[in-house]
């Protein structure tokens, strides 16, 4: 379902690229990002009861990947996911029938009030008030943002200087803190896998035609991964 009105959209096709769609696609599918997505569920599930209906908003998620991880552990789970990228909303329910997914902006969350249990938000960007409106209360939020060091050997091609993430999550206005947990372990992708890596991060559009190349000459690679996994309540 696309309920991204027209006068809302910036560009005929908002949202990431098809070529970054099919990077994101092809790297995730190969499993690097799995024990980050393993610990995303286990967080969310952690005080849920099993028999339990959890109505639960993937906010910008792309073409399903963390949702179908959760779809997997829930017994009763009634997933929900929102993207301005037409593409990506396309695959995501192509993938899982079961889940509602609409393409819509996250400025404008096409849904009443109080209504999720949870909502999850994975690299992706949101509006504080909409987070607020469709929350129930002593809902939960748990955001998933770049560690320290994400990436740092990736970022070593493109940057002079590479320059460290904050370690702490900034919540946004009326959610407490519940737990934190930090994510770190190395991947070794391949030639093609990096190169899907770096076409899914934000820095892609600094990379020239001679750091791309610089990226592909070592025959393998060590990355570092690190993830900052923080889970909130709703408070006000």
């Amino acid at each position: 379902m696309n309920l991204l009105p027209v006068q809302h959209k910036h560009s005929l096709e908002p949202g990431d690229s098809r070529q970054m769609l099919a990077a994101r696609r092809a790297f995730l599918e190969a499993g690097y990002y799995e024990p980050m997505a393993k610990a995303v569920a286990m967080m969310i599930a952690a005080d849920k009861p099993e028999d339990g209906m959890v109505r639960l908003l993937d906010v910008g998620c792309g073409e399903g990947y963390y949702g179908r991880k959760l779809s997997a552990l829930y017994r009763r789970l009634e997933l929900h996911g929102v993207d301005i990228a037409k593409a990506a909303v396309a695959a995501a329910a192509k993938k899982l029938p079961a889940a509602r997914y609409i393409v819509a902006s996250t400025n404008r969350l096409p849904y009443v009030e109080r209504y999720f249990d949870v909502l999850l938000r994975v690299f992706a960007p949101s509006n504080e008030g909409e987070l607020q409106r469709v929350l129930r209360p002593s809902g939960q939020l748990l955001i998933v943002t770049p560690g320290p060091r994400h990436l740092a050997q990736l970022k070593a091609f493109l940057y002079t200087e590479v320059r460290e993430h904050a370690e702490e999550t900034i919540l946004p206005q009326g959610f407490e803190r519940l737990d934190t947990q930090r994510i770190s372990y190395r991947i070794t992708p391949g030639r093609a896998e990096r190169a899907a890596l770096l076409q899914m991060t934000p820095f892609a559009w600094r990379a020239s035609k001679r750091m791309q190349q610089a990226l592909d000459e070592p025959e393998t690679l060590s990355i570092e991964t690190d993830f900052v996994l923080t889970l909130a309540i709703k408070t006000a």
